[in-house]
């Protein structure tokens, strides 16, 4: 019993930061008196505008380079290609696509060159990159106030342009052109482009294969193909059909389609691992878990309250489907031979230079990487808000998605994407009703603003308070306190006789 105290206190130890804000976040719930279904649609829109952003941040955090308040510049890029989408008047999911392959450019020029800033800086890494973000504000605002109409020949009669031809005005309206130009995509059409997107990583494997003579097993290709087609094949069943041909997916929906996926997946492993394979290394133990969790996960959804929220949910597909191929994404590097060097680099930069990893080069990829998908991030924000406010949109882009990102228990050291998700959650529930508590409670809505303010900014505070004792005070104090320690006196040597 002492033994499971003691893991209980360390646990909650450890996340001390997530208790404190989910009791924040149900005592300032209560206080709004706002209904759950209010809160909970709230909530996932801004998982769905937010989340993609907050997930970029992992990857230098891998690397050692620490909280990246750099990907401003990421944000900057992805706002210099909705505006000339727009200008040229390109609309809909082609305008948002071209909007991608524009930011993707510019996004990973502007991360190389951090990168290779911030390997000029190792060590000062955040510090560097928030003034870095001031910095590139200022040439944002000199390019729109003044290069685009006044350098740039821009068309004096656009509706985007301030009167006079020269400089961008204060807002863009996205409603005409790139709202919910993400959001709206079918999951028919998702499903169809990651289909053609497996065959064609597939051909290109078997091609490679067959060019090299490598005899690599082509099983577990093979394996991924025919799910693919088979889930493919299903979409033309007209039930299937009918359901996938809307953008939206009920919350509701969404929960039972996870636990079916999750619990297929987990027998597909006990069978194919434990009864064919007969792998010694795996765990059923875990799978069996798994499969009781998803089973009481799904029971909870017949509670009469919980169903009510359930259903008053609606989630864009295709957004979340890109939250979610994030995540993977992030799984996945980390098991690449990139994602080792990052991780190396970030425990040690001497250890790994002593193993011939390319330091400064695995720290601009990962800055690079950062930038590119923060871009894309701002671009999702920015489809799904409708509107674009030219000086203001990206401003405090990094502090938020930050404070998010710690909120959910990560660390300057260490984060990963269930604390990325936890954050999103607990930081935006937060902001929505912290306005309305503080109406209730002391009749000022104001107040509210400026706590969730304080928040933001004090939860960065600690975090780098923290990373400051532990990296430079706590290791002198050891010292210290180890050169304050008596030292046993040794026995003289004995003579040889």
């Amino acid at each position: 019993m002492s033994k499971t105290r003691e893991r209980f206190l360390a646990t909650l130890g450890n996340n001390k930061v997530v208790v404190l804000f989910v009791a924040l976040c149900i005592l300032a719930i209560i206080a709004s008196k706002k209904p759950m279904t209010y809160v909970a649609g709230e909530l996932f829109t801004r998982i769905g505008r937010n989340g993609f952003t907050v997930l970029a941040l992992l990857i230098p955090v891998l690397a050692g380079m620490g909280l990246n308040f750099g990907i401003v510049i990421g944000a900057i890029a992805a706002q210099i290609a909705v505006f000339f989408t727009v200008y040229w008047g390109f609309a809909g999911i082609e305008g948002f696509l071209l909007c991608l392959c524009m930011t993707t450019v510019m996004a990973i020029f502007f991360g190389w060159l951090v990168g290779r800033l911030f390997n000029k800086m190792k060590g000062a890494e955040m510090i560097a990159g928030m003034v870095l973000g001031y910095f590139a504000d200022g040439l944002y605002q000199l390019f729109f106030l003044y290069i685009i109409g006044g350098v740039i020949p821009m068309n004096p009669a656009s509706t985007l342009l301030i009167t006079g031809g020269v400089g961008v005005k204060n807002t863009v309206d996205l409603a005409s052109n790139l709202k919910y130009s993400l959001d709206t995509v079918s999951m028919l059409t998702l499903i169809e482009v990651v289909f053609y997107a497996i065959v064609l990583i597939i051909a290109i494997k078997f091609v490679i294969r067959f060019v090299k003579k490598t005899g690599a097993s082509v099983k577990s290709d093979l394996f991924i193909l025919g799910a693919a087609v088979a889930v493919y094949a299903a979409t033309y069943i007209p039930v299937i059909e009918r359901f996938l041909a809307t953008d939206r997916l009920g919350l509701l929906d969404g929960i039972t389609g996870a636990a079916i996926v999750i619990a297929a997946w987990q027998m597909i492993q006990i069978v194919r691992r434990k009864l064919i394979e007969k792998d010694p290394s795996f765990k059923i133990g875990r799978s069996i878990a798994v499969l009781l969790a998803v089973a009481l996960l799904y029971a909870a959804t017949y509670i009469r309250t919980v169903e009510t929220v359930l259903l008053s949910v609606n989630l864009p597909a295709t957004t979340y489907a890109c939250i979610a191929a994030l995540c993977l994404f992030n799984n996945w590097l980390l098991k690449t031979r990139l994602g080792q060097s990052m991780r190396t680099v970030g425990q040690s930069r001497t250890i790994a230079n002593a193993a011939g990893i390319n330091v400064d080069r695995t720290r601009v990829t990962a800055m690079v990487l950062s930038t590119v998908l923060a871009s894309w991030g701002q671009l999702i924000y920015l489809q799904n808000i409708g509107t674009f406010s030219t000086y203001g949109a990206h401003t405090q882009v990094g502090q938020f998605a930050i404070a998010a990102l710690l909120v959910g228990g990560a660390s300057v050291q260490q984060a990963n994407n269930k604390q990325a998700i936890i954050g999103v959650i607990l930081f935006h529930t937060l902001f929505i009703v912290a306005p309305t508590a503080g109406q209730q409670l002391f009749n000022n809505a104001q107040l509210g603003e400026y706590f969730r303010v304080f928040v933001a900014y004090g939860v960065i505070a600690m975090s780098l308070a923290m990373h400051a004792w532990k990296t430079h005070i706590k290791p002198k104090l050891s010292v210290v306190n180890t050169a304050d320690k008596p030292q046993k006196r040794q026995p003289p040597l004995q003579s040889r006789v």
